[in-house]
């Protein structure tokens, strides 16, 4: 993967100390901890704001954690796309959902640590059901899904419990949305905690988008 902040340790080190400050002086608190795994994909919900990636990077330094998070292509269009790429950033190209997928499978299965922060909204605008690329993901390398979540009712974000694909998608997937039926978007409107339309009882059996 390429280079990011987090590997220069002196600059993530002073970013750590400014995230923390900036929390406490705005009122916002961080919840939970840094999970023990070395590699997970993470959940970013509610996803209805431009603001929601400032906050998951702010949290991420004040977790000390090194992340990569995915996003559209179009915020990496210069002049943003070198530091969109330095604060982690991975563009994706929707068209191309079966084959982000595997090449994030891929990354992880070479990768001793790797924390992959996915939106399950795919956007910020008003969305009937979550996308299933980070459950696709998780299950094929085989790794756990952290619930991460910005809060802007309580202002407070963090990690929740560790979930660990069971390869029966509705099911999974029920149980994930469950723990954010109470955590409230930026713009609460856009908010979708709608399950996503599968087969019941469907075991994933291949790498889907």
């Amino acid at each position: 993967m390429q280079s990011t902040v987090f590997d220069a340790r002196a600059i993530s080190t002073v970013l750590h100390h400014l995230a923390e400050i900036y929390l406490k002086l705005s009122g916002w608190r961080k919840e939970g901890r840094a999970p023990d795994e070395l590699k997970y994909v993470m959940i970013a919900a509610p996803h209805t704001s431009n603001w929601d990636l400032f906050y998951t990077l702010l949290l991420a330094f004040a977790f000390r954690l090194r992340v990569f998070w995915m996003g559209k292509e179009a915020i990496f269009r210069p002049p943003f796309r070198r530091l969109c790429r330095w604060l982690g950033g991975i563009p994706i190209d929707r068209s191309r959902s079966n084959n982000m997928v595997a090449e994030a499978v891929r990354t992880f299965d070479e990768s001793e640590r790797m924390i992959l922060i996915v939106p399950p909204e795919g956007t910020r605008k008003k969305v009937r059901h979550w996308k299933t690329g980070f459950y696709y993901i998780a299950h094929g390398a085989g790794v756990p899904i952290a619930l991460g979540y910005v809060d802007y009712r309580r202002k407070a974000g963090g990690i929740g419990p560790m979930f660990h694909p069971t390869g029966y998608i509705d099911a999974d997937m029920k149980n994930i949305q469950a723990f954010y039926v109470d955590v409230t978007g930026k713009r609460p409107g856009l908010s979708s905690h709608d399950s996503i339309k599968t087969k019941s009882g469907k075991r994933v059996l291949e790498t889907e988008g």
